[in-house]
């Protein structure tokens, strides 16, 4: 069989690249089957004029990525390999995290045609992608190493950085307070190995990020949901849990709280801190939603001044879900307990992501970004939410910053339910039951509004809606009146 390569030599695409691509594709699309035989170096570079360190390289990059093997004495080959399935397809029953972290394999997928609602990131659109791609080319061009380990609390410049931006938001600390982590999760994890152990009771907000849940199970701790009310937790079941369970730690966002999108009010934070300080209860404050805030809010770490507790932050929500880096604030004697853990754990954090996102927040363009992103998500705010009020659902609060809205469904129709059916049609929702353990769970679910701009959603959404309406008409009991006739 002859393949069929062609070379665009007028192109400021270099040939390489051009080769590959088009490899690539004449192996997914079959044109290529598995088990054809290629053309030798030789015959293939004077056959498209180039030279056969051209061709020699196409042929090590294919074989890289197991497209090609090569057989000494025989020639090269299109590998015989099985697609790769998607994360949604894969054998996830048969894991005992299987239903932890379900609605995080959905979200997952990368296919196009998916909507997915239940995500908890912004899209690539979103995001300062020219911004990235200038802060690596200007990291590349730096002499520092790109392949040796970094330092044990991360980039010190990015330290310095975080230190100055913690500072405005009233939390006095040092380089030498905080550790600079893979993400935010790997920040709760190192702290929750650090201070908690197996049986250990733990107070998390209902409703709640279902990645706390799934963490504290994950390590045998026993989770205490503690209800949200829109100005913090509720007081007066923190105080009853707190006697009754005596929970090791309290795992929180303050600030636009995930899914609810409420931040502490100042009387409540005061009242929270004295409780936790009675009953000698670690306050593990999750703050990754900073940067989205309109205006500014209180952080317990504002009042403690790290004297108690332990803040955790990211900058992935912001910049990357790619490059991911996340922190840890605490006091000097702490951060160094979390350093060796992180070292004996993981070793050192990306040194080079480190210093990418540095150069991205100080090159300038971060705070523009940050100015029309927050703009373009209050548009999106409002747009979406006026069009689930339409249809009946009611947030249960407005959020002031931010991009997730929790929604409490229209009499009688079940978030799981919903969800079933709008999978259906390529659409992923996230049910209230990934984030509370209360009764009324199924009454509620989470969206992300930048994922709710496809105009594609709403008629999807409709024929669920009415499929659920003839469904509870059908089913709805029937009622004779009673009659003296005789």
């Amino acid at each position: 069989m002859t393949i069929q390569l062609q070379l665009d030599k007028s192109s400021s695409e270099p040939w390489s690249k051009q080769l590959l691509q088009q490899s690539q594709n004449a192996i997914s699309s079959g044109l290529w089957p598995a088990g054809m035989k290629l053309p030798s170096i030789r015959q293939l570079a004077t056959r498209l004029e180039v030279s056969k360190f051209t061709v020699a390289e196409l042929y090590e990059r294919l074989a890289a990525q197991s497209l090609v093997v090569s057989r000494p004495g025989s020639g090269v080959y299109v590998a015989k390999s099985q697609p790769v399935a998607l994360l949604s397809e894969a054998q996830a029953g048969q894991s005992l995290l299987a239903d932890e972290v379900a609605l995080m394999r959905q979200t997952l997928q990368r296919e196009s045609a998916v909507i997915k609602p239940a995500a908890g990131w912004l899209t690539p659109e979103w995001l300062p992608t020219d911004a990235i791609r200038q802060a690596m080319r200007e990291v590349a061009r730096q002499g520092q190493s790109l392949t040796d380990y970094g330092p044990a609390q991360g980039n010190i410049a990015l330290r310095r950085y975080l230190a100055e931006h913690l500072a405005k938001l009233n939390i006095p600390t040092e380089p030498q307070q905080i550790l600079l982590t893979s993400s935010a999760t790997h920040a709760l994890d190192l702290c929750l190995r650090l201070y908690l152990k197996p049986g250990d009771a733990v107070l998390v907000d209902d409703p709640g990020f279902y990645n706390f849940f799934a963490m504290l199970r994950l390590y045998h701790l026993k989770v205490v949901p503690l209800p949200r009310c829109k100005d913090g937790p509720d007081l007066q079941a923190m105080t009853t849990l707190l006697q009754t369970e005596k929970p090791r730690a309290y795992i929180t966002n303050s600030v636009l709280s995930n899914p609810v999108g409420t931040c502490v009010s100042p009387q409540k934070a005061f009242a929270v801190l004295e409780l936790l300080k009675e009953h000698q209860c670690l306050l593990i404050e999750d703050d990754i939603y900073a940067d989205f805030e309109l205006h500014s809010s209180l952080r317990y770490s504002s009042l403690t001044g790290l004297r108690s507790g332990i803040y955790l932050g990211s900058l992935s929500k912001t910049i990357s879900a790619d490059l991911r880096v996340g922190y840890i604030v605490a006091s000097p004697e702490q951060i160094a307990s979390l350093t060796d853990l992180k070292l004996i754990t993981g070793s050192s954090s990306s040194q080079t992501v480190e210093r990418i996102v540095y150069q991205i927040l100080t090159g300038g363009a971060y705070r523009r970004h940050l100015e029309s992103l927050r703009k373009k998500l209050q548009d999106a705010m409002s747009q979406v939410s006026r069009q689930f009020v339409k249809r009946g659902f009611r947030p249960w609060h407005q959020p002031d910053g931010g991009y997730l809205l929790w929604l409490m469904l229209p009499a009688g129709v079940s978030a799981k339910k919903l969800t079933e059916l709008l999978e259906r049609q390529h659409i992923i929702l996230a049910p209230g039951s990934h984030f509370s353990l209360q009764q009324d769970a199924d009454n509620f679910m989470r969206v992300n509004v930048t994922q709710c701009l496809n105009a594609k959603l709403w008629p999807a959404l409709d024929t669920a809606l009415a499929m659920i309406a003839v469904t509870q008409q059908r089913d709805k009991p029937l009622y004779l009146a009673k009659s003296d006739d005789k």
